[in-house]
């Protein structure tokens, strides 16, 4: 496998139940304080913490995007506008043409919500009730259809569904597009809103716990659901040689099972390998690792086998898990923001919820806050049906 060609990352951005942009994220990260609160979302309200973002319903898509107005949508827009973010996609749509860069967004449930909705208002006949019939909303490519009109692109525009591993691999269908000249930029991301269908099917499945979550703690019992929406942008290193990279990236799916990992991460160790072939590095150059950690009892166990055998002690690894909750399908990108965070400040964030470390956890772990340089961080992403991906960033200017 040939070495990637680093990409720049010229523009990011997240929105979660920390709040709206990464300021936000960094300071609440700094000071250990948790988004998750007790659930307040739904009709029937299931007892159990969430992560939810303030201020999504009280913000309506404006008159001429009304057509697309759904909670997903809503908080799509919401994260668009942090950490200008849409200025800096403007600049690039006015450099290359708006036909030369591709939206790439990974989403989970997409705008399922409203279709509860929908189907909640259906008249005496058994119809969608006038209000809440808008094709467009009601399937999987909703949240991309809408942002590639907000963002005024012609390029190519895909949606990717793969469960928690959606919008990290984004990056890497936006690597392919760039590296076979079929775009000049790339706008990837994900979004996820709470919905009924997610609280209480993971429920059903027992992965819901009733207590905020604790990633990687001996007494876990459970994930607790959050939402957010973030984005980036990606550009040739030429474009910005003072940008922080995507240096590469891993993929895999195992299938071991719909819903359980593989017992032994095997499929999780292809994407790992894989990322670090494609970046040119050894385990021993990566800095910090976020940690899918879902706090789930088998996720949390592979995961830190998969540490144990692959890193040294010195390198850091945490979940953040406990404070922004399971994002689901925006995961990937909130965790690589987070990442990326890392690499631009010199900071690990403790992995939250960790009072009482699971004993297979190794020396890697960072329970608390540290102070550190970072010059390679990577990104864990671990969906349903064992698709897994494995994303590495690093600091301008670095050299393995």
């Amino acid at each position: 496998m040939p070495v990637m060609t680093p990409l720049a990352i010229t523009a990011h951005t997240a929105t979660t139940a920390l709040g709206c942009g990464l300021d936000a994220q960094l300071d609440a990260l700094r000071h250990a304080r948790s988004g998750l609160r007790r659930n307040d979302f739904g009709n029937a309200a299931l007892p159990c913490w969430i992560g939810r973002v303030d201020g999504v319903e009280d913000s309506p898509l404006a008159a001429d995007h009304a057509t697309w107005d759904c909670r997903n949508n809503r908080l799509a827009w919401l994260g668009l506008r942090q950490d200008d973010f849409l200025a800096r996609v403007h600049v690039a749509r006015e450099r290359y043409g708006p036909d030369r860069i591709a939206l790439l967004l990974g989403t989970s449930t997409a705008s399922i919500g409203a279709t509860e909705q929908a189907y909640r208002q259906l008249d005496a006949a058994g119809d969608f009730a006038r209000d809440p019939w808008h094709p467009g909303v009601h399937a999987p490519h909703s949240l991309a259809a809408f942002v590639t009109v907000a963002l005024s692109l012609e390029g190519p525009c895909m949606t990717i569904s793969t469960a928690c591993s959606s919008s990290a691999k984004v990056f890497a269908s936006a690597e392919r597009m760039l590296r076979l000249g079929l775009i000049d930029a790339a706008v990837v991301g994900g979004v996820d809103t709470l919905c009924d269908s997610v609280l209480f099917g993971f429920n059903a499945l027992e992965l819901v716990s009733a207590e905020p979550c604790r990633p990687f703690d001996a007494l876990r019992n459970g994930i607790s659901i959050g939402e957010a929406a973030g984005f980036a942008l990606l550009e040739r290193v030429e474009a910005a040689p003072d940008a922080p990279r995507l240096l590469g990236y891993g993929e895999a799916s195992d299938a071991h099972h719909m819903s359980t990992p593989h017992p032994q991460g095997l499929g999780a160790e292809l994407a790992l390998r894989d990322a670090l072939v494609r970046a040119g590095i050894a385990a021993e150059q990566v800095d910090y690792i976020n940690l899918h950690g879902t706090a789930s009892l088998k996720n949390d166990e592979v995961e830190a086998a998969l540490i144990g055998r692959t890193f040294p002690a010195g390198t850091r690894v945490s979940s953040t898990k406990g404070f922004t909750g399971h994002t689901l399908g925006a995961a990937g990108i909130v965790e690589a923001a987070i990442a990326l965070l890392a690499i631009g400040h010199g900071f690990i964030p403790g992995n939250l919820g960790g009072s009482a470390p699971d004993p297979i956890c190794g020396p890697q772990f960072a329970w608390r806050n540290e102070r550190r340089r970072v010059d390679v961080a990577l990104s864990n992403s671990f969906g349903f049906g064992g698709n897994n991906a494995c994303l590495v960033f690093a600091r301008a200017g670095f050299s393995a």
